[in-house]
């Protein structure tokens, strides 16, 4: 394949964070234009690409970006902007955006625009998507248009409201919405058929409806995921729920803000299937099906999912959009060599216990086994060694970068999934660094009431742990002595 100059436009959103790694596979050179550089630097591809600052807003922080570039990919738009409004800013945004490309020369737009009939009245949202297509192929480039509706996976907004709700709620009261007929499609067929594009000389100029195999209602796309998560769920229609109301109805169950809630429930309410088989005609893609992209998009929190199926270099924590995990997180300075701090951290458990309010630690472990659990009586392999894989009392080794992090993989009888991670990080010469982090998925509403019920107790649990954690990776006897003082 030739190597191509690649600007990605929103690489520090959704679909450009996922598609910068499948370019970059694929020997391409990666330019990438952002506001804020710092959205992207945790990212594992952040040093294999060229960033630029800029803002599509401003047509004059955009000119090095352009330099020398045969594709660009425009990924962006303003639906959760608080500047204003956000069809005004998506035009304008366009507009800037097509002038500089056709005074760079650059040979191709690539856009992600989305389904919805032109001949229907539109919701805002639909309009803006179009009309963004529309204005970057006046500026005379040529233009890829991909148009899809819901997009199935991890981080998605729309699949993550979806996911909210059936998860949080046994019964929902529903919106007629919830019988549009939509085409959900995957992240991974989305991606897919975006990389495919730079080798399809006979997609330039077109817009192609991109969706999976099914066309479904947002009922069954709600029930379905339920079912994925082993819930079970009662949706009732009533004729009355206008979406400012259902918008301000899913900011108060769920934390998807409710603006950008809004703008995508008033397009729920317009059919989004599509219109034309380019899709099918010019690539060689067969579009995953509902179900299995939804596991594949749930894969981190499913009770049969083995942690230690990592997507290359990802964490499993990093699978999960942020708003489903209730956390307690505790950060400490500790006067003591990241080494003996790791140390410190992975002699945790089995005889040399908890280090603080270890008989609570043995009460949670009895709890366990009452309830048909493993309790606290696997212990541990080793006393000062882990592996990934081997148990450690009712956790397991998930994941384990040597030196610097310990993720355990809870396996007591839980109403979700738990994780409690340990990372080392130096801050100097003679001191390091400790974050402690316990995270919780709750299975459905047992699984909430379950974290904040017992909240009080973690809060102690989790500040003693840390400082002890710290008190002893100080003490001059650590490496003699790991017991219980």
């Amino acid at each position: 394949m030739i190597s191509r100059n690649i600007l990605v436009i929103g690489g520090s959103g959704y679909i450009g964070s996922h598609l910068i790694p499948r370019l970059l596979e694929k020997g391409h050179k990666i330019r990438c234009l952002v506001r804020d550089r710092r959205k992207i630097t945790s990212n594992s591809w952040f040093n294999e690409i060229e960033v630029c600052d800029g803002d599509v807003l401003d047509s004059t922080s955009l000119e090095r970006a352009f330099q020398n570039i045969d594709i660009v990919y425009y990924l962006v738009h303003s639906m959760g902007s608080r500047k204003g409004d956000f069809a005004q800013l998506d035009r304008l945004a366009a507009e800037n955006a097509g002038s500089m490309a056709t005074a760079a020369k650059v040979g191709r737009i690539i856009y992600l625009g989305g389904l919805g009939r032109r001949d229907d009245k539109q919701s805002v949202h639909l309009k803006s998507r179009h009309e963004v297509g529309d204005i970057l192929r006046t500026s005379g480039v040529p233009v890829t248009e991909f148009r899809a509706a819901v997009i199935i996976g991890a981080g998605s907004l729309s699949f993550e409201m979806i996911h909210h709700l059936a998860n949080r709620l046994p019964v929902m009261i529903c919106p007629r919405w919830v019988l549009t007929r939509t085409q959900p499609i995957s992240i991974e067929d989305v991606l897919t058929y975006m990389v495919a594009a730079i080798t399809s000389p006979a997609s330039t100029g077109r817009i192609i409806d991109i969706g999976g195999p099914e066309i479904l209602t947002y009922r069954q796309m709600m029930l379905r995921v339920a079912r994925t998560l082993g819930l079970r769920r009662w949706l009732i229609e009533v004729p009355v729920l206008t979406p400012r109301l259902s918008s301000y109805w899913v900011g108060l169950v769920t934390p998807v803000p409710i603006k950008p809630a809004r703008a995508l429930i008033e397009g729920l309410r317009h059919e989004t299937v599509c219109e034309n088989d380019d899709a099918r005609n010019l690539f060689q893609i067969e579009p995953m099906a509902f179900d299995p992209a939804v596991k594949r998009a749930l894969s981190a929190v499913l009770p049969e999912q083995f942690d230690r199926q990592r997507q290359g270099n990802e964490s499993i924590i990093s699978r999960i959009e942020p708003s489903h995990l209730l956390s307690d997180r505790r950060q400490i300075a500790v006067r003591a060599s990241a080494e003996r701090l790791f140390h410190v951290v992975s002699s945790i458990g089995g005889e040399n216990g908890w280090y603080a309010a270890d008989f609570l630690w043995k009460l949670r472990g009895l709890i366990d086994e009452l309830f048909g659990g493993v309790g606290l009586r696997r212990g541990r392999r080793d006393p000062g060694e882990l592996s990934v894989g081997e148990t450690l009392d009712f956790w397991r080794v998930a994941e384990l970068d040597p030196g610097k992090r310990i993720l355990l993989r809870a396996e007591m009888k839980l109403p979700g999934k738990a994780w409690l991670e340990f990372e080392v990080d130096r801050s100097g010469p003679a001191g390091s660094i400790l974050t402690q982090t316990a995270c919780f998925y709750p299975r459905g509403l047992p699984g909430i009431v379950y974290w904040y019920g017992v909240f009080p107790v973690h809060i102690l649990v989790f500040r003693c742990l840390a400082a002890a954690i710290a008190k002893r990776a100080e003490s001059p006897w650590i490496g003699c002595d790991i017991s219980e003082d």
